[in-house]
């Protein structure tokens, strides 16, 4: 697959690292590239992540699910990681979010003086106390369209898939949205089996292959229905096929993660040889 361009950056090809605990840690971004990712996208960045929470991840048959929310490093810490990244030309990509529109609004303004050249907005994380209850085309929109007038940085705004995607996909590109991320995790839920009580205490972020033709439909349909704007598709890629699959129904990249939580650097260099191996299918016309 030949090298693709998205929010201002030009990959060397269509496999990002998306955000998460593998990616708030410089050393390891810095070695998730060399490795051979087209982009890492940061663990996301927030003035004031919340405190006190039991932040934790449990593998499942298929997929897992986790309890974390934001990078705890910060928001100065931050800023000077990201200086050094654009000082080496990294294609690095800063998750961001607040707890206001002009909270996030100041954040993504701080982080194009670091250099930085490109932004995901992290405003659906269904672990947050609130979860995704509030996550309406006018909370996308509040958000999309403060983060615009303050810088002029390409963004991607990251949305779980579900009821009302579209109206929220409009609303992230009326308020000047760049591309969009589809999709974030999902509502789950696993029982353990010694005290027969919910997993992780209750309803989390559910990630892996089990969402993937889930994505994968909710991906066409964006096509078919007309949206043409850069999608960066995510959810149960593990292999060189299903990045293929991503592409196929409309994806203009792809980003992989939990997979990765199991040997890591290997996986990653894993799907981006197969990934390359592989030609362009039919469906891609779509785009």
């Amino acid at each position: 697959m030949s090298d693709v361009d998205i929010l201002g950056l030009r990959l060397k090809n269509p496999v990002l690292v998306g955000s998460g605990l593998l990616t708030d840690q410089e050393r390891t971004i810095r070695k998730l590239l060399a490795t051979g990712a087209g982009a890492v996208v940061t663990k996301t960045i927030h003035p004031r992540p919340p405190t006190g929470l039991d932040e934790r991840i449990v593998r499942l048959p298929v997929g897992m699910l986790n309890s974390t929310t934001y990078s705890k490093r910060p928001v100065e810490h931050w800023l000077k990681v990201l200086r050094s990244f654009a000082d080496d030309d990294l294609p690095v990509i800063a998750s961001l979010h607040a707890d206001t529109p002009a909270e996030l609004g100041e954040l993504a303004a701080r982080v194009e003086r670091t250099g930085c050249r490109a932004l995901e907005l992290g405003i659906s994380c269904l672990n947050e106390e609130s979860g995704l209850e509030e996550d309406t085309p006018e909370r996308v929109l509040a958000y999309t369209s403060e983060t615009r007038a303050r810088t002029p940085l390409p963004f991607a705004v990251k949305l779980a898939i579900g009821e009302g995607l579209e109206d929220r996909v409009r609303a992230a590109l009326a308020g000047g949205a760049d591309a969009v991320t589809v999709s974030d995790t999902i509502s789950g839920a696993a029982v353990a089996a010694d005290t027969g009580e919910l997993e992780l205490g209750g309803v989390f972020g559910y990630s892996g292959p089990g969402i993937k033709p889930l994505v994968l439909a909710a991906v066409w349909r964006l096509r078919r229905r007309g949206f043409d704007l850069p999608v960066l598709g995510c959810g149960g890629i593990a292999s060189g096929r299903d990045v293929a699959d991503y592409l196929r129904v409309g994806a203009t990249v792809t980003q992989v993660y939990t997979a990765l939580h199991t040997d890591m650097y290997a996986t990653l260099d894993r799907i981006v040889t197969e990934s390359a191996a592989l030609a362009p299918g039919p469906l891609e016309a779509a785009t």
